[in-house]
């Protein structure tokens, strides 16, 4: 008798730029039970679970202390608030961000001083954090610079030995302290010369992290996390985050309500043991696109992500962790036609970040003009993010491969 034909595989129709469903499903029970037992309690800020959760942070990141707050917006923030950064004062980052890193900073009365990026990894440049400290030296005298904000973006580490030595070299009436943002960088190594594997976020004097629902460990809602390396800042975050109150109803400071909550705080600590297998599938996910689009001929249409520490990849195999896995495709026509034959063909993506700060309306007041950071303002033009979420398909990798190709083919025909 024949054998009865196996049932052919549906072709795929559509990939989501990410699925969150995917990854809730097998941890649902556990969550919900840990959940039901925030609702028995109707305990709900603050709290044991909170604690548990920092001190899970803790163990994880090698960090000292661990405040959990309300955002990694209000991570950034409350970190200006504890560092005394005023009106008058002045905070170095890259124009090429989320929104968030600049606008706490103008948020206390400081200013914004941005640094153009490496245009390979898009993190801020070495080079150019040199130029602008030399070129703000007057500032530095005055003790006006308070900190710099290097931005682990997309996954990977910024060259923290560098910036560190920088800052040190240039502290002079006050230490310039170094701030990491690391809201897409939980579990990102960075592999130090000198200090051997370090977490990002754990290596400066400050770090936060970013809990939103689309990010590493996501949360089921906002949620947000500083670590620090100083017990008396760790303090001072804490009694910050609710109102600047100690004891209760009395006020030495003026805080905000940066509160995280329990029911966060829960739910990701059921989710960080999972957080380096998840990034270790996001890593494979690479390779396998790397792949795809050598053996379709389009290395030279596109540019694919670098892994600035793929050397170190046996001592830090968290070197990348694929927040993101962005491309870069020359000329904003091209990359945007791409957008839109992509979205036709139901694959998602992003585009991170398509106006620098510097060129954004409300920051206009800095006087930063068009051409003054020319790789943030070329990565705002060519760069887009594809799918890259763990539980992500083969199947699905190669159709956007295919779609990518029949793009590039059938603009080649119309050439």
């Amino acid at each position: 008798m024949p054998a009865t034909p196996a049932t052919p595989i549906p072709p795929v129709r559509q990939v989501p730029l990410l699925d969150l469903k995917l990854q809730y499903q097998p941890l649902r029970e556990r969550i919900r039970a840990e959940i039901d037992e925030i609702a028995d309690a109707q305990a709900f800020i603050l709290g044991p679970k909170v604690e548990a959760f920092e001190r899970a942070i803790c163990e994880y990141t090698g960090a000292p202390h661990a405040v959990g707050v309300s955002s990694g917006t209000d991570a950034l923030l409350i970190c200006m608030m504890a560092l005394d950064v005023e009106p008058g004062d002045f905070v170095i980052t890259t124009p090429y961000t989320f929104f968030a890193t600049a606008s706490c900073v103008t948020r206390v009365g400081a200013q914004p001083l941005f640094v153009d990026i490496d245009p390979t990894t898009f993190n801020m440049s070495v080079e150019k954090l040199r130029e602008c400290l030399e070129k703000n030296r007057d500032k530095i005298g005055a003790g006006k610079i308070k900190a710099i904000i290097p931005i682990h973006l997309f996954g990977q580490s910024c060259a923290m030995d560098e910036i560190r030595a920088l800052a040190a070299e240039f502290s002079e009436r006050e230490k310039i302290l170094v701030i990491e943002d690391a809201a897409q960088a939980l579990g990102a190594q960075f592999p130090s010369e000198k200090e051997g594997i370090q977490q990002c976020g754990a290596i400066g004097e400050l770090g936060i992290y970013s809990f939103y629902p689309s990010k590493n460990l996501g949360a089921f809602g906002d949620a947000g996390m500083v670590v620090s390396r100083d017990e008396t800042l760790a303090h001072r975050l804490r009694v910050l985050r609710n109102h600047g109150m100690e004891p209760r109803y009395f006020h030495k400071m003026i805080g905000g309500n940066f509160r995280i909550d329990a029911i966060q705080a829960a739910v990701l600590r059921i989710k960080l043991p999972h957080l380096d297998e998840w990034s270790a599938k996001r890593r494979e996910n690479a390779r396998f696109y790397r792949e795809e689009f050598a053996r379709a001929g389009l290395e030279e249409k596109i540019t694919l992500p670098v892994e600035a520490f793929s050397a170190e990849a046996q001592r830090a195999p968290n070197h990348h962790i694929y927040n993101q896995f962005v491309i870069r495709v020359s000329g904003d026509e091209t990359r945007d036609a791409l957008c839109r034959h992509l979205a036709a063909n139901k694959i998602g993506y992003d585009i991170y970040y398509p106006v620098p700060l510097h060129l954004q309306e409300c920051f206009a007041y800095l006087g930063y003009q068009k051409g003054d950071f020319p790789e943030s303002e070329r990565a705002a033009r060519e760069t887009l993010a594809l799918p890259i979420f763990p539980e992500l398909t083969r199947e699905q990798q190669s159709y956007v491969v295919e779609t990518i190709a029949a793009f590039f083919k059938k603009e080649h025909r119309a050439s």
